[in-house]
């Protein structure tokens, strides 16, 4: 499968590491308005294929994007000393217009995967810009909250994250939903384990751990990367092979009644097409309250740049 990476800052460039490890595609070309850097990094990534896959890498212009089947949008500007969020989002809404633009241009099969945050007001732009069906338009949204919450599960219980089944919906933000009511592990459900294992106290420290993840690996070390990068490279696998999966993505039609119009994560049925389906979770009182109000900031960000 050929892929397409726009934007060769951190997350691009840590997506197209994990893509070459992983072997999810025969073909990747880096775009970046910064062409030396794309240049540097394709060639690094070369090096790197003889410890995981065979992979044709180039950097290229939007032009060479001709027939690749994913295009990762993982481009978009940093906020300035001073600039309110609202400003910040605007030009980055101005950005994403040109970009977007020109890989319909060239590339107008493509299914489209935004990674550039704030990701879910950013999946609704390219939903706008694209005019692309939706299921062909995912944003990573919260696959890698999930990821984090499921780990640290794992971790508190002693047992492989593989092994737990559990989702965080809504906005990948602050206003995120950890679905702990249908939340499951080995099948059993937490609520079935004794209370030793998870106490209120330890529910909360993971809570906010999963929630406060961000801002713990920023001021360490001023952005996150990795884990969004595997994240990038398991939808690529989970499009490349049709694997009709399940994750947490973001998507311009939410699929839930209440919830059209704005894009916010839920479990998606994921597989060649894009997004195929979506699940509806079992949800708690509180956790669809929570989850409407995720919602809500989402459609008031939404509203603010004209979408």
């Amino acid at each position: 499968m050929k892929v397409g990476i726009v934007g060769s800052g951190f997350v691009g460039s840590s997506a197209a590491f994990a893509i070459v490890l992983r072997g999810v595609a025969s073909e990747l070309v880096l775009v970046d308005i910064n062409r030396k850097l794309a240049v540097a990094h394709a060639e690094d990534l070369l090096h790197a294929t003889p410890f995981g896959s065979p992979t044709v890498i180039s950097a290229g212009e939007y032009a060479e994007l001709n027939s690749a089947e994913l295009v990762i949008l993982a481009c978009g500007v940093g906020q300035k000393p001073g600039e309110t969020r609202l400003q910040l989002l605007e030009r980055n809404a101005k950005v994403f217009e040109s970009v977007t633009s020109q890989v319909m241009r060239h590339a107008p099969n493509a299914i489209l995967l935004v990674a550039s945050n704030p990701v879910d007001v950013m999946t609704q732009a390219v939903g706008t810009f694209s005019g692309l069906p939706s299921a062909r338009v995912i944003g990573s949204g919260t696959i890698l909250d999930t990821a984090r919450f499921r780990a640290l599960l794992g971790e508190h219980l002693d047992i492989s994250p593989q092994s737990v089944h559990a989702y965080v919906i809504g906005e990948h933000g602050d206003s995120e939903v950890l679905v702990w009511s249908s939340a499951k592990v080995g099948g059993i459900p937490l609520h079935d384990l004794s209370s030793a294992h998870l106490t209120i106290e330890a529910r909360k420290r993971i809570d906010d751990a999963v929630r406060r993840a961000a801002y713990k690996i920023i001021d360490g070390k001023g952005a996150t990367y990795y884990g969004i990068g595997a994240g990038l490279a398991r939808i690529t696998r989970a499009i490349r092979d049709n694997e009709r999966t399940v994750l947490t993505l973001s998507t311009p039609l939410a699929g839930i009644q209440g919830f059209e119009g704005v894009s916010l994560s839920l479990p998606r049925v994921v597989g060649s097409e894009g997004i195929v389906s979506t699940l509806q979770p079992s949800l708690s009182d509180e956790e669809w309250r929570e989850l409407q109000r995720s919602a809500a900031i989402l459609r008031e960000a939404e509203r603010q740049i004209g979408l």
